[in-house]
Parts: structure tokens; C-alpha cells; sequence
């Protein structure tokens, strides 16, 4: 569903809400759109090079975070933009309606030709499958707990983004976050194994939102070295320093999803606590473990071993593994 049609069709989908019928009808549109999405693959057609930095991540898993240590990284901690699309291309958003012109596009070589480390980095929340793969191009993926995920995605879409015209309420959102993804993506266990599936090549790097938490500047000399980028200990103190929530907040405005509906900001802000296992503010203890037990279970319908115990906070008493 296209992000105008969400305020066109808002009334409907807050009648649909309270009819509890909202569920169904928005994972019916969702998975239109993900079909639409596998035949116009906006990466079709593009080969990567030695220059491409992809960072991936479910969304709200930390990927503006990553983003801006990978592109600082690139230009030495002297990265400079008016947002961070003019400088990191988002080909994901041109299934997303009216904001075909929204990022730099794929084919532009003019930041990776600015950059001293002649790289540039390529934001998308598409499944592993659906990127191009080039042994020559490095991928860094971000995995951050499922239940922070929720309460992060309901208040950047629902209560201050794009979709705050339909009312969904947190019940809702939650059901739709358990059964189905956002938009034109997949759900969390779906787009979770794929990643994970992918962690043995050696140009994919795995990282958690948990330990950038816990060890940004550790985090930011784990992706230089990824990235081949020749950083001595000035440089990783510049990027540690502007990768920080404090400095992130301030620039905010660099990183929001520009007005995507004519009549009203949706501009929701993107960073917002930058916390972890902060997920009580929305879910009950009940409901954060209905999300490990389902997630887990899915992980293992879907055959991967992806260690949950290791990127999450599990609720008390489950197991992560069978």
C-alpha cells in the first residue's frame, strides 16, 4: 500500500480497527505488495562493485545508526550532508509510492569518488535474497531484539508517522507485527534467518544492536576493519563521536523520512530513545513473551540456528533453542 493511501483510506482502516478486521485487510494489502515488490526489484539490474557498502536491517534495527558510522567511516569521521539520503542510496523506497526521487540513486558515483576510501554506503531492509550479491561489495547487518522492534516501529509509523491517520491501535499493531512485516518487507523471523543464513561468507558482517550498545567505539573499530578502511585512532574517535545517540539526536532532522503525504508532516523523528529492552513501554510481560515464544518457534520452522538468546532479552523461563 502506497503511504498517500494510508491517509486516503484512513477512515476505513480505523473503522476496520475496531471491527477487528484491520489485521487481515492490512496483511492482505502488505502481501500485495511484496509480490508487486519481487517482480519491480529496484535493485534489479545492478551489480555491485568494491566501492558498495550495504547495511541491512529489519526496520528500526538500527540501521540510520549504521549508516552513519559505515558513511563517516568512508570519508575518514569528515562526512558532511544536508540528510543522509543525498549521500546513501534507499532503492527499497520506490516501492513505496510517491517518493521515487526520495535517495541518491544507485547508479551515482559521485560520493563513493568523493570518499578517501572510495566507498558508499546502501541502506535497504530487503530480505538477503532480494539483494544483488557481489563477493566484491561488503553487506553489514544489524539484528536487534523483536520486542524493541515493536514499541520503536508503533510509535516512528503509527503514533507519529505516516500511518498515525489510520489509528491503529498498539493491539493491532501488535497482532500485524507477530503475522506479517511492514509495507513492502518481510517479518522479523523471515528477514532474521535469511541474514543469519549469510553470516559465514566473508564479506557479511553480524552485528547486534545490544553490543553497539554496549561497545560503541568497539563497534566502529569492528566496521573499519570490515570495510578495509585505514583508521588510525583520530579517525575512530571522530566517528565514535558523531555515531553517538547524543550527536545523532541533535541532527535528527538529517535523518527523518521526508513529508510523504501533501496535506500534514509525517516526518516521525528517528531517533528516539535508541534504547534496548526498553519494551515494557508498550508490551505486557505477557505479550513479550508471546513475541519470543512465536519468533523462536518461527526460526525454527524456518530451519535456522540463529541464536536468540544472544541478540535478545528472552522473557524468564523460555528457551531459545529447542
Amino acid at each position: 500500500m502506497g503511504v498517500v493511501m494510508f491517509g486516503v483510506l484512513g477512515p476505513a482502516i480505523r473503522l476496520l480497527d475496531k471491527t477487528g478486521r484491520a489485521p487481515a485487510v492490512i496483511k492482505k494489502l502488505a502481501s500485495r505488495r511484496r509480490d508487486g515488490g519481487l517482480k519491480n526489484n529496484p535493485f534489479n539490474g545492478y551489480t555491485p562493485t568494491s566501492h558498495d557498502v550495504f547495511v541491512a536491517a529489519h526496520v528500526k534495527s538500527g540501521t540510520n545508526w549504521m549508516m552513519q558510522i559505515a558513511h563517516q567511516l568512508a570519508f575518514h569521521g569528515n562526512g558532511e550532508y544536508g540528510h543522509i539520503h543525498e549521500v546513501v542510496a534507499w532503492p527499497d523506497v520506490k516501492l513505496m509510492g510517491p517518493m521515487i526521487n526520495y535517495a541518491i540513486p544507485l547508479e551515482d558515483p559521485s560520493v563513493w569518488m568523493a570518499s578517501p576510501e572510495h566507498k558508499r554506503v546502501i541502506k535497504t531492509h530487503f530480505d538477503f535474497d532480494w539483494l544483488p550479491y557481489s563477493p566484491d561489495a561488503r553487506y553489514i547487518i544489524v539484528i536487534r531484539d523483536p520486542k524493541d522492534v515493536f514499541v520503536s516501529s508503533y510509535f516512528f509509523f503509527v503514533k507519529n508517522g505516516f500511518m498515525k491517520f489510520t489509528g491503529l491501535s498498539a493491539k493491532t499493531w501488535f497482532e500485524l507485527f507477530l503475522t506479517s512485516g511492514v509495507g513492502p518487507w518481510t517479518s522479523w523471523p523471515v528477514n532474521t534467518a535469511g541474514y543469519w543464513a549469510q553470516r559465514h561468507r566473508p564479506n557479511v558482517l553480524i552485528v547486534s544492536f545490544k553490543s553497539m550498545k554496549k561497545d560503541l567505539r568497539g563497534t566502529v573499530r569492528k566496521v573499519a576493519d570490515f570495510m578495509g578502511v585505514r583508521a588510525g585512532d583520530d579517525v575512530i574517535e571522530r566517528v565514535y563521536q558523531k555515531s553517538t545517540f547524543d550527536y545523532m539526536k541533535q541532527i535528527d532532522d538529517k535523518f527523518r523520512a521526508w513529508d510523504m503525504i501533501p496535506w500534514t508532516s509525517t516526518a516521525a523523528p528517528m531517533m528516539r530513545k535508541g534504547s534496548k529492552a526498553d519494551s515494557s513501554e508498550l508490551l505486557t510481560p505477557e505479550q513479550q513473551r508471546r513475541i519470543d515464544e512465536h519468533f523462536i518457534s518461527e526460526l525454527r520452522r524456518l530451519g535456522s540456528d540463529f541464536p536468540y538468546d544472544e541478540f535478545c532479552e528472552i522473557s524468564p523461563g523460555l528457551k531459545a533453542t529447542a
